[in-house]
This record gives structure tokens, sequence and C-alpha cells, in this order.
């Protein structure tokens, strides 16, 4: 069937898009345009002397690092609880499942406070932690314990219905073949598995390196130390350097989007093998 075959099979083309396009200008594409307007106000050496200084380079480094190691560490994690969960069954599981949730319910500051209070020097972990010389609370380390607890609800919630999906009788075909169990996990299961969990590793690292609300009350905020990149953002508007602010937040958009652009890519690369081996 062609386009213009299915274009006119679906009643009201014309007004949905129209609609679509005028929703995504007005919500996205028009306030991310404002970003690029306003940093035009700084010349091409300000901007650079902006987005290069010590304090910005530091920031940026703190935000995108640490939420890439919370993103794989949430990978990992997610696929264990979401295989707890779905391969076996035991007493609790719905409230275990439950709990997963909870990073999206709870306000980002009420996360940020009570991990704060609890890795704190003096708090239930953090005093354990500080007897073996292992300070969490207002440090990089609390940063990104931060990012984890409000990046693994992304990668559950995306890979468990595919693995609810995943028809069981296919590994134990795999099986009856001969194939170990390592290897029914490498080329029947992963395979299987690999959009979804790409879709959760960007969902979890794009949470991550914009966060702010939980982030902002474990970090301790000290300039190249712990201060995350929208923390600097905020400070510069506090300044009314709204350029420099701005010219910061370009920066994080351009790569959190080349990121992501890839990963899709791979996603897409991923689904795409996926079907040609079935």
């Amino acid at each position: 069937m062609s386009a213009i075959a299915r274009r006119r099979s679906l009643p009201g083309f014309g007004l949905t898009m129209g609609l679509t396009l005028m929703w995504l200008s007005l919500m996205i594409l028009i306030p991310l345009a404002g970003l690029f307007v306003k940093t035009a106000e700084l010349s091409p050496s300000e901007f650079f002397a902006t987005v290069t200084a010590p304090r910005t380079l530091h920031a940026l480094k703190i935000s995108f690092g640490l939420a890439f190691a919370a993103a794989c560490v949430n990978l990992v994690a997610g696929l264990l609880i979401v295989w707890a969960l779905v391969r076996y069954r035991f007493p609790g599981r719905r409230v275990f499942d439950a709990i997963v949730d909870i990073p999206f319910a709870l306000p980002t500051a009420v996360a940020g406070i009570a991990l704060t209070t609890l890795f704190a020097q003096n708090g239930w972990l953090g005093a354990p932690l500080a007897e073996l010389g292992i300070k969490v609370a207002f440090t990089p380390l609390g940063i990104f314990l931060a990012m984890v607890f409000i990046g693994i609800p992304f990668v559950v919630r995306t890979v468990q219905p595919v693995l609810i999906d995943l028809d069981v009788e296919i590994e134990e075909a795999a099986e009856s073949l001969g194939a170990s169990r390592w290897q029914t996990i490498r080329r029947v299961i992963l395979p299987s598995l690999a959009p979804a969990v790409m879709t959760g590793f960007a969902l979890a690292f794009a949470r991550a390196v914009g966060e702010y609300g939980s982030v902002i009350f474990i970090a301790g905020n000290l300039p190249n130390v712990s201060e995350i990149a929208p923390l600097l953002i905020v400070i510069r508007l506090s300044e009314f350097r709204y350029a420099d602010a701005t010219a910061i937040a370009v920066v994080m958009l351009i790569f959190s989007f080349l990121i992501i652009l890839v990963l899709n890519r791979l996603q897409h690369w991923a689904q795409t093998r996926s079907l040609a081996g079935a």
C-alpha cells in the first residue's frame, strides 16, 4: 500500500497532523529556538569563553559523566529486577513491583532530602560508611546515587512489558536444541530485549542529565567539585547573565540530542536485526 493510500485511509489526517505540529511547535520547538536566539546575543568568542570556562567544563563533566555511569548501573540493575519480577513468583512480588514506581511518584525535592538524610555522616547509612572512610553526601558519589535512584524505573518499565510478551517456549526450544543457559540468554533473550533496553538506557540517561531537585540537596554544590550543570545555569540566571545561562543550556541540549540520536539509531539497528532474524 502506498503512502498516499495509507494517508487517505486515516480520517482527519490533515487536522490531526496540523494539531500535532502546532502543539509540537508551542511546547518544544519554539522554547528550544528561544535558547538559540538568546545565546546569539553572545559573540562567538564570548560563547566559546563561556562554555569552555573551567567551572562550566567541570559542571558539564559531572552532569554527563555521572549520568552515563548511573544509566549503565540502572541498565544492569534494571534487567535483574525485571527478570526477577517477570520470571519468578515469590511472596510480596506485587509490593516490590509497586516500589519500583516510587521515584516516579515521589517529588524530586523529597527524594533529595531523604537521600541526604540517609547518607549524611550521621545518617543510618552514612555513619557506617563514614567509619570506613567513604563520604557520600555532598560529594559526586552522592550525585551518582541520586541519579541511580531517579533513573531505575525507566529501565524497568521499558523492558518489563517486552519480557512479559517474550514466549518462554522459545527459551525451552533453544535449550532442547542443546543451547546452554548463557547461549539462550545471549542469542535468544537479549536480541529480543535489545531495543527496549536501549530505550530504557536513553530515558534513564536523559532524566539523569537534566535532574535538579533530587540532586541539589545531596550534591554539596561546590564549584569544581560537586556542582552540576543545571545548578550552574540557575546560578547564571540569578546573576542576570541570561545569555551565559542559555549558552550552557544549548551545549547540554546539543550533546544530549547527539547521544540520544546515536542510541536511537542503535535501537533501530537492533530492532531491524531482530526482525530479520525472526
